[in-house]
């Protein structure tokens, strides 16, 4: 059983009761507080949690907070064109992607705060990024490879939402396709920190020196750089 209550400060809070649960917790997802209870569980007892870790949970919301809505209002720029969102008089869906522009139309009376619109709008948006994924990053990796003397069996593209890449011990690389959401240098860094995999499967000292000498010495730099981008 799910419902939704609003806190001044806190914004909209899920309370949630499932048999799975055996204990009272609360976690932060895309800038919302879930409030998780057992079946049976005091709703009232609840709120008493909520309020006991008010500060945390409004320094944890400022750490995480909520994505913005796609809507008319995005600007949002990715490797290789920018999102406009926008209303026709068309009932259905429907994007072009063209001349450096993802044009993403809406039927006329779309209201983005839905949550269903917002999945439809994303899906839309994940389709023109693993369209551009697969145009331009297995080539671009294999180029990298070529130059640095790597080797590379294999590469796939992949909707991860926790890893940009990762490589198996087969030397055969998955990239995410939120890597096109990034500008190309911190891309290359990407890639290039997988191919450093298909020699060195962790991350000794001896990975951050094959890193640093194949980024010109600003691996950390890169690395740290890329922790203010976020996936899809």
């Amino acid at each position: 059983m799910e419902k939704k209550i609003y806190d001044n400060d806190l914004g909209t809070i899920l309370l949630r009761t499932t048999p799975r649960a055996t204990r009272y917790t609360l976690k932060i997802s895309k800038g919302m507080i879930t409030a998780t209870m057992p079946e049976g569980g005091d709703e009232g007892w609840m709120l008493s949690f909520i309020e006991e870790n008010r500060q945390k949970l409004l320094a944890a919301l400022k750490k995480h907070p909520a994505r913005p809505l796609l809507n008319e209002a995005t600007a949002l720029q990715a490797t290789t064109f920018r999102v406009e969102i926008f209303r026709t008089d068309r009932n259905n869906y429907y994007m072009t992607l063209k001349e450096g522009i993802l044009r993403i139309a809406c039927p006329s009376g779309t209201r983005f705060e839905s949550d269903r619109v917002q999945e439809i709008l994303k899906d839309l948006l994940e389709k023109a990024l693993r369209h551009e994924a697969k145009r331009l990053l297995p080539d671009r990796l294999m180029a990298l490879a070529a130059r640095h003397r790597f080797t590379c069996t294999g590469v796939r593209i992949m909707n991860s939402k926790t890893r940009w890449g990762s490589c198996s011990t087969r030397k055969s690389i998955n990239l995410s396709l939120s890597l096109m959401l990034l500008p190309w240098h911190l891309i290359d860094y990407v890639l290039l920190h997988e191919l450093c995999h298909t020699v060195e499967m962790n991350h000794s000292d001896r990975f951050w020196k094959l890193l640093n000498s194949v980024t010109d010495n600003k691996a950390l730099a890169l690395r740290h750089e890329l922790k203010g981008y976020h996936m899809l």
